[in-house]
């Protein structure tokens, strides 16, 4: 079943657990989060960064909406940072049921003149809009962009931000990256500050940079306002790591056939724990689509 991102949401929000929203880049990740949460009966977000699209074109989207369609358990397709008003379009036209529109790097009255302007398109026709505020830090290994310091979001500015956009979703900057984490770097949850935006803002928040944080912190996130987390790097390492070791054990294989299911299996198991601790297992029948 395919939903937007706000009535995805509000279910979350209402019932404090967090939905899961992952990159997916080719078919296998598609299957992968398809599997995951069919048998978690969880609700997923397939969500696609401009890089991706780039990547695997616009047809991609065809197969990615027929997946979602049919699957019994609800989904959202979510265009991850937009940069443009182009990606916005492009996103639309395609098909996406949610877009991000991410203006971060903009002075605070061009991003919201920028997330207003994604807000009014989106909305003729259904479609959520996540805006940002502060930005997210980047680390090695992501091509998704960020900062290299992190721009912590002000709680004041945030509720001035949703006022003025109308953004259906934020997200927001307490501490996380993209990417994988050095080890000495500081990469906690500031759970202070998300509480106090939380208190200024009653529209469901967005975790981005959710790989590599302790399983405490984003439990404790989730239970002041985190409704939708990002989830990229965790999972392609689970499926990377897996397929670098069927290619050693099998140097001489390269049928799809005999090298992907191996390495989809261990990314489905860390794409149901990460349901699991976000607690949106068996959460799909609080959208009243029918029978899970």
């Amino acid at each position: 079943m395919l939903v937007n991102m706000k009535d995805l949401l509000k279910v979350a929000y209402e019932n404090k657990f967090a939905v899961g929203s992952f990159n997916v880049a080719n078919s296998e990740f598609v299957k992968v989060i398809v599997s995951a949460a069919e048998e978690q009966k969880s609700p997923a977000i397939l969500q696609i960064h401009p890089n991706e699209i780039n990547l695997v074109t616009d047809e991609f989207v065809v197969y990615v909406r027929e997946a979602a369609s049919k699957s019994k358990v609800p989904f959202v397709i979510h265009l991850d940072h937009g940069a443009t008003i182009e990606d916005i379009t492009r996103s639309i036209r395609n098909g996406y049921t949610s877009v991000m529109m991410d203006a971060s790097h903009l002075p605070f009255e061009e991003n919201i003149a920028l997330t207003k302007r994604a807000v009014e398109l989106a909305h003729m026709v259904g479609v959520s809009v996540e805006g940002e505020l502060g930005t997210i830090g980047s680390n090695e290994g992501s091509s998704e962009g960020g900062a290299d310091e992190i721009l912590y979001t002000n709680p004041d500015e945030a509720a001035i931000f949703v006022e003025k956009t109308g953004i259906d979703t934020l997200a927001v900057a307490v501490g996380t990256s993209h990417g994988l984490y050095p080890k000495k770097k500081d990469h906690s949850i500031k759970i202070d500050r998300l509480m106090k935006i939380h208190e200024k803002v009653n529209i469901p928040l967005v975790l981005h940079g959710g790989s590599d944080n302790p399983d405490e912190e984003i439990r404790e996130a989730v239970k002041h306002g985190i409704a939708k987390i990002n989830l990229s790097t965790d999972m392609k390492r689970a499926f990377y790591n897996q397929l670098r070791v069927t290619l050693d054990e099998n140097p001489y294989a390269y049928e799809p056939d005999l090298l992907m299911p191996e390495a989809s299996k261990a990314a489905i198991e860390l794409v149901k724990k990460k349901m699991d601790l976000f607690g949106s297992t068996g959460k799909a029948s609080l959208y009243k689509l029918g029978e899970i």
